[in-house]
Order: C-alpha cells, then structure tokens, then sequence
C-alpha cells in the first residue's frame, strides 16, 4: 500500500471515529413509521427534527437523512418516547434494534416538539412529560399532571421510593451495586422512574387511545455518575450498564404495548456533550405558587380564519350603516317616504 492509499485509509478511519461513538437507536417503532437499517451519521442538533418527522409534523429546515423512510402518513404514532443516556457511548441492547451513529453529538431537547403538539392538540390536552431526575427538573402539561401526580420526582422523594415494598430493589438483581451507596441510589432511582411512569400509565389506558399524540423526554445522568465515581473499566459500571440496557429494554416494550404498539422508543447515547444545554425550565423546588410560565396563549390554526371572519363582517356592517344613514339623510319625504304618500292620499279622500 503506497503512502496516498495510507493517507486515505487514515482520513476514513478518522472520518469513522468521529461519528462511530454516540448512538441514537429505535428500540420499537410501529409500522406507520419506517426506520432503514443503515449506517448514516446523525447530526446531533437535528434528533428534535427527527422526533418531530416521525410524528408527522413539519420541520423549520429540510433533512436530508436517508434512515427515515416517509411511511403512512394518514396513521401517525400515537406517542414518542425519546431516552437520553449521559455518559456512555452505546448500551448492549438485549433486542435487535436499529441504531445509527450520532455525530457532533449536543445537548439537545425536544421543546419544538412539545410546542406543536401544544399548538395543534391544545383542546385535547395530550401528555407531555419531560424530566431529568438528576437535576430535578420536570415538565408536566396536559393530561400529564393527572396521571403522574403521585411520581417521585425530587431526590429525596425517589431516595423514599426506593425503600418501598413494591419498588424495583426487589427485583433487579444489584449484583455489584449497593443500596448505601448515594450514587448508586441516584442510578436505580432513574430505573424506578421508568418502572413508575409505565406503571402509572397502565392505569390509565384510556389516555393512550385518545386521538392526540403523547410526548415522553427522559435525561438520565446515573450511569454517568457511577463512571465517575468507580471508573468505567469497573465492575459497577459494567453491571450498571447491564441493568440499564435491560431496563430500557423493559421499559420499551411496556410502554409499545400500552399504545397498542403504535408508539416510537428512541434512547440517544451520548459519552459527552460539546457545550451545556441552556434552556428555560421549571425546577421541581419551586413551590406551588410559582408554577405560572407567564406564557402567551398557544397560536392555533383557526385563528386566521376567525380573524378574517370578524374583520370582513365589521367592514360590512360599517359600510351598511354609512349607506343607509347617506339615503336617509338625502330622502325625500314628500316623495321617497310610502308613509307620507300614503298619508296624503288619505287626506284626499276624506
């Protein structure tokens, strides 16, 4: 092999490094929404744009990435469930997925996609639920603060979920995890988050039959942690990864299965992000009486032809005024008025 040929073997490999390490993969997907097997980068900023195509909604600027075939678009999913993974590069799903490399991966948030729905479901109320358990942050609207009003959401209140009898420490084997440990609680909180959130959804089914689609963003920051605090080459976060990847899995198929197999589980893996995510959230620690967003009213699409009507009906009804009062003014009373005329012909007669 001459030297050109190493100088492009080289560059490729480079090419392949830059895009092989985070992963946005499709755990489920129903058939209305087809995923192509393939290896095409995926820009990180564009995964918002992704969720919201595959939702059948449009798009500020075109994407031209091929892993995202057209499908049905008369049946759209009714949900979107999108999982972020902070501190690993991939996950051992245990299932055969689709998963396509991400690059230049950035912090990302799918607020566009909340906001459509918002805009064109806003008197269906749909459940929109966004949270990172890690930073006590949650966002709840719609149907969302009814079905979730009982899920742990601060530290303190998931530390207390744990120990309870029906919690998930039963179940999952911890292996080389344990339970006195405050990073490894802060992970198995996550795990218990989505245990909560499918099972609370299981009791209320009929809100994943409704006509409005439901959005679900999860941040999940516990395995980063345990990477920082026992080393990524080590048992714990072997087994955190293991317990992980099966959970996600899990999770995945519960919620499919509660939206009769017409919902879309993504989980985005990201080893780290290039810049801080900067966005404008309500913490979990703010008290009840500041849960006011201080927001406009959500556009709808009916409002232009509202408009429309009550404009045209004012010029119209304006113009009917100006012409009757300009004839009134310049009648004749003697001769354009029938009362008049008829009151002198009376006269005549008597």
């Amino acid at each position: 092999m001459g030297r050109a040929g190493m100088m492009l073997w080289a560059l490729a490999a480079a090419c392949l490094a830059g895009v092989s390490g985070d992963e946005f993969s499709v755990l489920r997907s129903p058939q209305s929404v087809v995923f192509r097997d393939g290896i095409w980068p995926i820009p990180g900023d564009r995964i918002p744009d992704i969720a919201a195509l595959s939702m059948g909604f449009s798009v500020e600027e075109d994407l031209s990435w091929p892993g995202l075939a057209v499908g049905d678009i008369f049946h759209r999913p009714r949900a979107t469930v999108l999982v972020t993974v902070k501190g690993v590069d991939k996950l051992a799903m245990p299932k055969d997925g689709i998963s396509y490399p991400v690059e230049n991966a950035v912090p990302f948030s799918l607020d566009s996609v909340a906001n459509a729905i918002h805009t064109l479901f806003s008197e269906e109320t749909p459940v929109v639920l966004q949270l990172a358990p890690s930073e006590e942050r949650v966002y709840m609207v719609g149907k969302a603060n009814s079905v979730f009003e009982d899920l742990s959401v601060t530290l303190r209140q998931l530390r207390n979920r744990l120990f309870q009898d029906n919690s998930i420490l039963s179940s999952i084997p911890l292996n080389s995890l344990s339970r006195n440990n405050e990073v490894d609680l802060l992970f198995l909180s996550e795990l218990q988050v989505l245990h909560d959130i499918s099972s609370l959804l299981s009791r209320h089914k009929h809100l994943a039959k409704d006509h409005s689609p439901d959005l679900y963003s999860l941040e999940l920051a516990g395995l980063e942690e345990i990477g920082k605090r026992y080393g990524e080459d080590s048992q714990q976060f072997k087994d955190a990864s293991q317990i992980l990847a099966d959970s996600l899995q899990k999770f995945a198929d519960e919620m499919y299965n509660l939206y009769g197999g017409n919902a879309v589980v993504e989980v985005v893996t990201a080893k780290t992000f290039d810049t801080p995510l900067v966005r404008k959230s309500r913490s979990i620690l703010q008290t009840a009486e500041s849960t006011s967003y201080n927001l406009g009213y959500s556009y709808n699409f009916n409002y232009a032809v509202i408009f429309n009507i009550i404009l045209w009906l004012m010029i119209g009804l304006a113009l009917a005024v100006i012409v009757i009062s300009y004839n009134l003014w310049n009648m004749d009373p003697g001769y354009d008025s029938i009362i008049y005329r008829m009151t002198n012909q009376k006269i005549r007669m008597d």
